[in-house]
């Protein structure tokens, strides 16, 4: 396959698993904004998912309070921001075209009709009470395509670079989701432990799809140790940085067979992984679970140009 297919490919699934990404960051934000928030409507929650999403510095450059309308126009609609989940899916898009006699018709024409009904949505229109069920309707789209992908696409090189780029965006999303907790709780520590801690660490369970899944593992109160441990080791939860990582080595080692020979991102994709599973949460909590997750996000972004080195993105 073509480095340019391959990368178009990587970077359609990375795109609409960032769209359900940001969806997620901006409803645990959201959620997080109920239950407090100042005078003139400015939410420190949101302002911890900006920070943990690295868009506070553009955010700030465009609005001057950080409220509900202000933060969901920006991480929804503002197409100056790469991130939005409407440039997201429209770069989806325009990378899925490119390869259009890769992917299935069914990948196309769910990439296609979700970016069609998302560009006529007015913004004003999913504000208060809806802006929840709209972010539901953002990842329902991105489950839609997942299982387009999973149920269609043939098991090719064009499958291993799909998989490998939606799990990279994936696990990036994983930490991001977790870090928010550290900015929230950074100029409060007298909070840990406590009620609205518990409430946050609920929120956060929740904005990953893991609520049930983690009461069904830990039957005790929800506790930041286990939290945390169930989000970054628990391979059996597939938006656990132990499953997004284990992923990519297989779809690395697969493309390895596809190819006939071994590749460096593989085996950087192997220090990745032993990287996560060194330690243990003894580590993360000696470390500091901020410090523990950029360095992940960084050995993530890090992987990312070794693939695409690798296979001639460029």
């Amino acid at each position: 396959m073509l480095g340019r297919s391959a990368a178009n490919l990587f970077w359609m699934s990375r795109y609409v698993e960032r769209a359900e990404n940001m969806a997620r960051l901006l409803e645990v934000g959201y959620r997080m904004s109920l239950t407090e928030r100042g005078e003139d409507g400015s939410s420190e929650y949101l302002l911890s998912m900006l920070q943990a999403a690295e868009a506070e510095e553009a955010f700030k450059e465009k609005h001057d309070t950080v409220d509900v309308a202000s933060v969901a126009h920006f991480m929804l609609f503002d197409t100056d921001n790469p991130s939005s989940v409407k440039s997201c899916l429209f770069n989806a898009r325009t990378n899925a075209k490119s390869v259009r006699t890769e992917i299935t018709t069914d990948m196309w024409e769910s990439l296609n009709s979700t970016w069609l009904e998302f560009s006529q949505v007015q913004p004003r229109h999913v504000l208060g009470n809806k802006l929840p069920s709209f972010l539901q309707s953002v990842k329902q789209s991105s489950n839609q395509f997942r299982g387009a992908v999973l149920g269609t696409l043939m098991r090719t090189d064009g499958f291993a670079f799909a998989q490998t780029g939606g799990f990279i965006e994936r696990a990036d999303n994983t930490a991001r989701i977790l870090d928010v907790k550290y900015y929230v709780l950074l100029p409060r520590a007298s909070m840990v432990g406590g009620d609205v801690d518990i409430q946050q660490w609920t929120m956060i369970l929740r904005a990953a799809s893991a609520h049930r899944a983690y009461r069904h593992i830990y039957h005790d109160r929800y506790k930041a140790w286990n939290i945390a441990d169930f989000l970054i080791f628990r391979k059996e939860m597939p938006r656990s940085l132990a499953f997004c990582t284990t992923s990519v080595t297989a779809m690395l080692g697969m493309l390895d067979q596809i190819y006939g020979e071994p590749s460096s991102c593989h085996d950087e994709a192997i220090k990745m992984a032993q990287f996560l599973t060194a330690g243990g949460m003894n580590k993360v909590f000696d470390q500091g679970l901020h410090e523990y997750l950029t360095g992940f996000i960084a050995a993530n972004n890090q992987l990312t140009n070794a693939i695409s080195e690798s296979y001639n993105f460029y």
